[in-house]
């Protein structure tokens, strides 16, 4: 194996923060291999269910038009949503449950499921469930947290280049915030796990009261849950991982800057 100091990125920076930096990359490659695995193992089940009919006979918007207006939620509309660019969901803003065209209209296991699990978000939210009322008003952050971060660093190194003079106080400041949001926004993605699996939980005993789903079904259905909230977990560990990397990264670039000042 060779050695970090080596390599010419890492000059400059202490041996134990290039250790760091080495041992957390690794452990996102690791991360990364194994989310692939998952996927796949999602797809595999994904298609296999979608290809076994439900007992009920009925399409994926059926499903959420049946059980949105059991609950009271007729003003809440089923519409679609393409096919694999976006994913099904429930929109408190918009007052929609949105389908993936195939889930929509597939009378499918999986269909069912889906769409059963995204109506019972908007039950959640119709109860004033304490989780989902704050998954709603801290939406923003969740989607937007991650991708703040470069954008920001961006815009501190400019305020830096017209006003600071490349001093980096601008640029340590702006990323600081950024980082800031990313924390906020891996805080909220565990309370988005919580409601997923509260609203998957719904969702089968929705299904259940309906006499909707046989035992069968609902062991599918499960079990399809279930990989879906490992994947889930799996985001929610890399997202923390490159978080600190981007602790370190930041650190490792003032030790950089520090020395080049000496230097000069």
């Amino acid at each position: 194996m060779p050695l970090l100091e080596d390599f010419e990125e890492f000059q400059n920076v202490s041996p134990l923060l290039q250790w760091a930096i080495f041992i957390v990359g690794v452990l996102i490659a690791i991360v990364a291999i194994i989310s692939i695995g998952v996927s796949l193992w999602l797809a595999y089940k994904y298609i296999r269910f979608n290809r076994t009919k439900n007992s009920a006979g009925l399409t994926g918007k059926e499903v959420a038009r049946n059980l949105l207006d059991k609950n009271g939620l007729q003003h809440i509309k089923v519409s679609k949503w393409g096919s694999f660019l976006f994913g099904n969901s429930y929109s408190h803003y918009f007052n929609k449950v949105r389908l993936r065209r195939f889930t929509q209209n597939k009378k499918s296991v999986t269909s069912m499921a889906m769409a059963a699990e995204k109506t019972a978000l908007a039950v959640l939210d119709k109860e004033g469930d304490a989780d989902m009322q704050t998954r709603i008003r801290l939406t923003p952050f969740i989607y937007f947290g991650p991708i703040a971060f470069i954008p920001l660093v961006l815009l501190g190194i400019l305020i830096d280049f017209m006003i600071f003079n490349f001093t980096g106080v601008a640029t340590i400041i702006s990323a600081m915030v950024g980082l800031g949001l990313y924390v906020i926004s891996f805080v909220l993605a565990i309370k988005v796990l919580k409601t997923e699996i509260k609203a998957q939980a719904k969702a089968l005993q929705m299904l259940a009261n309906e006499n909707m789903v046989t035992a069968e079904e609902t062991a599918m259905m499960q079990e399809l849950f279930h990989i879906y909230n490992v994947q889930y977990v799996n985001d929610i560990i890399m997202a923390f991982l490159e978080m600190i990397m981007r602790v370190l990264n930041m650190i490792a670039d003032t030790q950089r800057q520090q020395s080049f000042g000496k230097r000069n």
